[in-house]
């Protein structure tokens, strides 16, 4: 059973301190930059960054779903949201770019063992990014 890591950047025109409080806003902004692959999306705690938790359904393919609780953490620009059902971490990184910002979502979690762990180490990373961009550029036109 390995680790499976699926990420993905985008440069946004919002500076690092904005763009950092939109990522940690699980009221208004998490609701709203959320693909299609989401669905019942609540935060059953706080609502604002450290602290925050949230639950979801994460609808990735037909067949793979996963209901999510996530604890959220607060490290500097680093915004961590930890899954209480799996061993999935969400890591939110924000770094200044020029007038911007550029904004990494990282996703890692402990793969299945044998032949189907080998196959979810190629091909989930690969959808897994696809929903994350999608997610990403959401958020930079939230920003925009």
């Amino acid at each position: 059973m390995g680790q499976v890591k699926a990420g993905s950047s985008i440069e946004v025109s919002a500076d690092p301190q904005r763009t950092l409080a939109a990522v940690a806003d699980y009221t208004e902004v998490r609701p709203k930059i959320l693909s299609a692959h989401y669905r019942d999306y609540k935060v059953v705690e706080g609502g604002q960054g450290d602290g925050t938790v949230a639950e979801w359904t994460l609808q990735a393919t037909e067949k793979r779903v996963r209901n999510i609780r996530a604890t959220v953490s607060v490290a500097g620009t680093v915004i961590t949201e930890k899954d209480a059902n799996s061993t999935l971490v969400n890591t939110w990184t924000v770094t200044p770019s020029g007038t911007g910002s550029t904004v990494t979502l990282e996703t890692t979690w402990q793969g299945a063992g044998g032949i189907s762990g080998i196959f979810e180490g190629i091909f989930a990373p690969l959808g897994l990014r696809k929903i994350q961009a999608e997610v990403l550029a959401n958020l930079k036109g939230e920003l925009a």
